[in-house]
């Protein structure tokens, strides 16, 4: 019996892939760029480094977290970008875990003065496993007071469920100095994802990206010749993903008041109903922190920005799942010949979160 349930359990993760299949989702998406587009490798001109942190519904069982540490560099001779990218997603009660690694191109055409476009290339590749130590059975329990006694089980099962695949995703980004707009197809193979030896195809997902600032007067910080401007501005920004059968927007604005950032954004297709639901997620609520360095006579400066998120959820499962919360870590800084003059590149106005 205990066999039976076991495998209706893994059958029920890990089965259906086509319908149920979604890829993690990052509510700071502009401080996950490369998560978010290829073609976003490179874009501040230097070099970066990036830790993104989210725990979805901590407050039941079936929780997911996921984790993407990534690094980019802008070779400026080249003008291209290059990435690498590091993502472990765990979900479900028998901790169903992805872990990929990703390694990303990008290459700056400059259309005129002040337009871009950057195309994007990611080449990763993926393990699925099933992690079975999470899993208890009846001889681990007091029959009479249902207590958790033993720490072993003398139940004899099959833990050799994994699967590898190669995936590949493409994407593109048309800018000015002020407004960006990008797409980004991921798992264009669609590669096989079933840990059991079925026919479960990973779907493509369609992002879709955009926004504009809007510059307010500049403030100051610091005093005397330490002084220098800060920004002061309010971006509206967008993010619609469509894979399988899943659809989902976000719509927002941050407000920078350097070194402070704020953001609100609503999750959701409301004119879209989920089995007879309206498709309302969650209100995401955004405070950052962010320190630019001063240039030095070159133009080189670094930089640092931490965020966190909350998702407010607003769906049937209410918010006594806990909610998300979602930390970011990013760290910029100049990494060419100190003696050679700043190249001409027009800095993608994205935000930092």
């Amino acid at each position: 019996m205990h066999r039976i349930l076991l495998l209706f359990s893994v059958l029920m993760l890990v089965s259906g892939g086509a319908v149920t299949a979604q890829d993690p989702q990052f509510s700071q998406f502009y401080a996950a760029p490369l998560y978010l587009n290829p073609a976003m490798a490179g874009s501040t001109g230097q070099a970066r480094a990036g830790i993104n942190y989210r725990n979805q519904w901590p407050a039941i069982d079936a929780n997911f977290t996921t984790t993407s540490v990534y690094f980019d560099y802008f070779i400026a001779d080249k003008r291209s970008g290059v990435g690498f990218m590091l993502t472990q997603d765990r979900e479900g009660l028998a901790g169903l875990r992805s872990l990929s690694v990703a390694l990303q191109y990008s290459y700056e055409l400059r259309i005129t003065k002040n337009l871009g476009f950057s195309p994007g290339f990611q080449v990763a590749y993926y393990s699925r496993d099933v992690n079975f130590s999470r899993l208890t059975f009846g001889d681990q329990f007091d029959p009479n007071t249902g207590n958790f006694i033993n720490p072993t089980t003398a139940e004899q099962f099959s833990t050799d469920f994994r699967k590898s695949f190669v995936d590949l995703s493409v994407g593109g980004l048309l800018f000015t100095r002020s407004a960006w707009l990008g797409v980004a197809a991921n798992h264009l193979t669609q590669p096989n994802q079933s840990i059991i030896d079925e026919e479960a195809p990973l779907p493509i997902k369609l992002s879709f990206h955009g926004g504009f600032k809007i510059p307010l007067r500049p403030g100051v910080v610091g005093s005397g010749v330490y002084s220098r401007s800060s920004e002061r501005s309010i971006s509206p920004a967008f993010q619609y993903r469509h894979q399988g059968e899943f659809d989902q927007l976000d719509l927002g604005l941050y407000f920078t008041f350097e070194p402070l950032v704020l953001g609100t954004w609503y999750r959701g297709v409301p004119f879209k109903t989920v089995n007879d639901i309206s498709n309302n997620e969650s209100v995401v609520l955004l405070i950052g922190f962010t320190r630019i360095g001063g240039k030095d006579k070159n133009g080189n400066r670094d930089g640092l920005t931490i965020g966190y998120s909350f998702d407010y959820t607003i769906s049937k499962l209410g918010i006594g799942a806990g909610g998300a919360h979602e930390f970011s870590l990013v760290y910029t800084w100049p990494m060419r010949n100190p003696r050679k003059p700043p190249p001409d590149k027009m800095v993608i106005p994205c935000p930092e979160f």
